[in-house]
């Protein structure tokens, strides 16, 4: 009795899976112009994507560009051992990690308390001119960027040492001194991506609910109360997305910033894993180390994406939110 019982629960498991396959399928073949319109996107992001990554080869071999990649003497995890004993490599990846810090912990809540503050305005015209005026320098490149922060805090006739001469101060050399580069690409990179960051919070408030701001009202919540315990609780999970990709990047502190930024002087404090691999790989030719760093690099920001996915999953479960 016992097997057939058994042999009824398998051939109706096997009937229930099949159904859900048909069903599937079904489903895709309804909705066949969609996945037709994913092609192209699935093509690019094979061949710019995968495919480059045919390239992570060179991080296990000694590398010479004149014998390519089949014809390099492989090396196994060698690149990986020079990495680990490099005392540079250290240097560059604690400032690496410093300047992310410093990033996420100073910069990622200022763009929400601007999203939160823009939506308690409530003249439209004042509104936009705001958002405007804060988004506009992201579409500024680093070079010039660079060039007018260089302009502004020249040491010798750059307004911001010009105002601490008037109270008899002396100059800073802000882009030759080790102890304030870092507070400069900050605030640089703040200055540029502050209000464009902005953007993605205002529109996550422009889907709360207008009923739970006036049932808030006629309870008798101030606005603030309503910023609070509505406006905030409301893009919580686009603020833990935004933190998850924030912390996939946290290696990449701003390659394209500081390389138009430093010099040799301020390496010391500068120099992140970007720079590096750059000021290796294509200054001292030596592929294979630059490509181990590199790599070294993305399994460390694929490490934190999972890890940051897996922390607000159990975040939001217990309902800390």
């Amino acid at each position: 009795m016992s097997e057939i019982i058994t042999h009824l629960n398998g051939k109706a498991e096997q009937t229930r899976l099949s159904r859900k396959r048909e069903g599937r399928w079904r489903r895709v073949w309804r909705n066949l112009d969609t996945y037709v319109l994913l092609v192209p996107g699935l093509i690019l992001l094979l061949l710019f994507k995968y495919t480059p990554m045919y390239g992570v080869l060179i991080a296990f071999q000694d590398f010479n560009i004149f014998e390519g990649i089949r014809g390099s003497q492989w090396v196994g995890l060698e690149q990986f051992r020079k990495l680990m004993q490099s005392a540079e490599f250290m240097q560059v990846f604690t400032n690496t990690l410093l300047i992310s810090i410093y990033k996420i912990v100073l910069l990622f809540p200022i763009p929400i308390l601007i999203a939160l503050l823009l939506n308690e305005i409530r003249f439209p015209a004042f509104k936009r001119t705001i958002q405007t005026i804060i988004y506009m320098p992201h579409f500024l490149s680093w070079v010039i960027i660079s060039g007018l922060f260089m302009t502004i805090l020249s040491p010798s006739d750059g307004l911001v040492n010009t105002v601490i001469h008037w109270f008899g101060g002396e100059s800073i050399r802000f882009f030759m001194d080790n102890h304030v580069f870092r507070s400069v690409v900050v605030f640089t990179a703040g200055w540029k991506e502050i209000g464009w960051n902005a953007i993605i919070f205002i529109a996550a408030l422009a889907s709360v609910e207008q009923e739970q701001y006036e049932a808030a009202s006629i309870d008798g919540a101030n606005r603030l109360q309503q910023m609070w315990h509505i406006s905030l609780p409301g893009i919580v999970p686009t603020i833990i997305l935004m933190l998850i990709l924030r912390l996939g990047m946290v290696l990449d502190a701003g390659t394209e910033q500081i390389l138009t930024m430093y010099n040799p002087t301020v390496y010391a404090s500068g120099d992140v894993i970007g720079t590096f691999v750059y000021r290796i790989g294509l200054g001292k030719m030596d592929y294979s180390f630059s490509t181990a760093v590199g790599l070294f690099n993305s399994v460390v920001g694929f490490i934190l994406i999972i890890s940051g996915n897996w922390l607000s999953k159990k975040t939001l479960n217990r309902g800390i939110w």
